[in-house]
């Protein structure tokens, strides 16, 4: 298999290189609080057999692999979801199972591996929590040095979870934006590599093999697939796959995907509706998805205009209810940005075919924002001495 990138704007081709990240011709057109112009695809040429390995749709030998169990995440089959909505092949892909409890895993996997290739030891990224995490885990299986920018409202848990990593770890005085430009600042001064989503071609490439493993675990691509969609990378990411396995003749249709925001962080639902981007600040219980600025909204909609996909929009309110209803019915616990995609599958449902083969994709476990998964339930008050002080 050969590889190259593409600009996805201009279609100019260019070799892979670790220097080159976007496309220099139209990353040059770059305007302020815009999402970012120039995001590279990477580009597939050659042929491989249904039984293939995800390894052999990579851009990066897998001997630079770092040693970290990345992928092959459980697809469920929520025997009481289905029956209480009607949809009996309804299947929920729980990337929360990965090393660092995130679907993030899969970007940092191959991000880690294209450093390694090229001798690169330090990488550096801003994150709202699960990136930042999910490098800094995978990073100290390769022995490389992460470094981090977080916003202030990074949850706990996942700044512990970076640090118990070894990373090294700046809190910022902003949001999530903030964070994104501090940290490329830092790496055009320190060198390195810079992982930021969109940013890095090998973001969104590694996080397609979630869609060749969807093809690998149902025999066939799903009919319909929901993802939560905060900057636009993972259904960019779950794009490519699709995209891949229609070029490598595989499949004959890219799935429908239908792409759920946070109300309070929607910017991806406005740009579709008025066809440009105006920046709102953000504010939703689901972290991973609050985004002011969606780095990859150009190169998203791009996508979801092509294979004629949908965006759509939740509240909190349905986001931690959904939460809880997953958790309660399936034992599957996931994060408020996950529960984002079954909250819309639950919104959606009386309109869809409840035969098509439907998948939700849940993005990481929900004990990384135990604070926000409080407010579905209610925390017992009183305490007991026996028995007795119940019945």
């Amino acid at each position: 298999m050969e590889f190259s990138y593409r600009c996805s704007l201009c279609a100019r081709s260019y070799d892979i290189t670790p220097e080159l990240t976007l496309c220099p011709t139209c990353s040059a057109q770059q305007q302020p609080d815009q999402p970012l112009h120039g995001v590279l695809d990477v580009e597939l040429v050659g042929e491989v057999g249904a039984d293939f390995s995800v390894f052999d749709l990579l851009p990066v030998e897998r001997e630079f692999f770092p040693p970290a169990p990345v992928g092959n995440t459980p697809l469920w089959e929520p025997r009481n979801v289905r029956a209480s909505l009607g949809f009996p092949q309804l299947y929920i892909k729980d990337d929360g199972s990965n090393p660092t409890a995130s679907f993030k895993d899969r970007a940092s996997y191959l991000v880690s591996a294209f450093a390694r290739k090229f001798s690169i030891n330090e990488i550096t990224l801003a994150s709202t929590g699960n990136a930042g995490s999910s490098m800094a885990g995978i990073g100290a299986a390769a022995g490389q040095q992460i470094t981090l920018f977080l916003p202030e409202s990074a949850p706990i848990a996942k700044l512990i979870q970076a640090l118990q990593y070894g990373a090294k770890v700046y809190r910022v005085a902003g949001n999530y934006d903030l964070a994104y430009d501090i940290s490329l600042d830092y790496s055009r001064r320190k060198g390195g590599m810079n992982r930021n989503t969109a940013y890095n071609p090998m973001t969104i490439e590694g996080k397609k093999s979630v869609a060749l493993e969807l093809f690998q675990q149902l025999g066939r691509a799903p009919d319909t697939l929901f993802v939560s969609v905060g900057d636009g990378c993972i259904l960019s990411g779950v794009y490519k796959g699709f995209r891949d396995l229609k070029q490598l003749g595989l499949i004959a249709d890219v799935p429908k995907i239908i792409g759920v925001q946070a109300e309070g962080s929607d910017a991806l639902c406005r740009a579709l509706q008025t066809g440009e981007f105006t920046p709102r600040p953000a504010a939703t219980v689901a972290d991973s998805i609050s985004v002011d600025v969606p780095r990859n909204g150009l190169h998203a909609l791009q996508q979801l205009k092509t294979f004629n996909g949908e965006l759509m929009t939740v509240s909190d309110d349905e986001i931690i209810a959904a939460q809880v209803r997953l958790s309660a019915s399936t034992g599957l616990f996931t994060e408020p940005a996950g529960a984002a995609a079954f909250a819309g599958f639950i919104k959606a449902a009386p309109d869809l075919d409840r035969n098509a083969l439907t998948v939700v994709l849940t993005t990481g476990n929900g004990l990384k924002d135990s604070r926000s998964a409080q407010l579905g339930i209610h925390l017992p008050e009183e305490l007991i001495g026996s028995i007795d002080d119940i019945l």
